[in-house]
């Protein structure tokens, strides 16, 4: 029976590509770097804001340690003034999560978005105490695919690994689901596409919110 329901936060939760494209292109031409189009911070997100700037760099060909701390200096810096910035829950995703409540199963967010960032943006766009347990990555904490946050959201939650689902849109998430031990949800509408989901350990892959809603209850059966 599911009793708690683990999301990722970008691509998952939240639409947020535009925001991460435009702060990192602002970062990147502080620098005299040229932006990059939207859609390839598809493929740059997903393994927090270290990796995602590396990847920037490395698209333009320009990365360096002394480039890289830079940019990405500038770019927390921006990211950090405004989280929610062009950012919005996808269609649809706000009335699942609704109907997920009413069923008293409980929520967390884990993200490998900065803590500061990740909590940030859900207050503001779900207010606070929405969710039962919010992680971004913290000091000290492995970030996703490492299954430690994971397991001490169970622990804080009091809930078995067989009584969770794990919903992301990368294969690191799909990674982070199984390496906890958990059944885990694709979600085809966010970073990263199907393919890349059942490559990497989804159960199962959904296309809309609301199919989230038949896996709870397939997990009652």
């Amino acid at each position: 029976m599911t009793k708690l329901c683990i999301f990722d936060l970008d691509g998952t939760v939240l639409d947020t590509v535009h925001t991460i494209a435009y702060y990192g292109n602002y970062a990147l031409s502080k620098h005299g770097i040229e932006p990059i189009e939207d859609k390839e911070y598809n493929y740059f997100a997903g393994n927090g804001a270290v990796n995602l700037i590396k990847r920037a760099l490395k698209f333009r060909n320009c990365l360096t340690d002394e480039i890289f701390e830079k940019v990405f200096a500038d770019y927390n810096t921006a990211y950090n003034t405004d989280t929610s910035y062009l950012t919005a829950p996808f269609d649809g995703i706000r009335e699942t999560l609704d109907s997920i409540k009413a069923q008293d199963i409980k929520m967390a967010i884990l993200s490998n978005k900065p803590h500061f960032a990740t909590c940030g943006v859900i207050n503001a766009l779900f207010g606070e105490n929405y969710f039962d347990c919010v992680c971004g990555q913290r000091e000290n904490v492995p970030i996703k695919p490492d299954p430690t946050a994971v397991l001490a959201i169970l622990q804080e939650l009091h809930v078995k690994p067989e009584e969770c689902l794990y919903i992301g849109d990368t294969g690191t998430d799909m990674k982070t689901g199984k390496n906890a031990g958990l059944y885990t949800v694709g979600v085809t509408w966010g970073f990263r596409g199907e393919d890349e989901l059942l490559q990497n350990g989804a159960d199962r892959t959904i296309h809309k919110p609301c199919q989230l809603l038949d896996c709870i209850d397939a997990k009652k059966g």
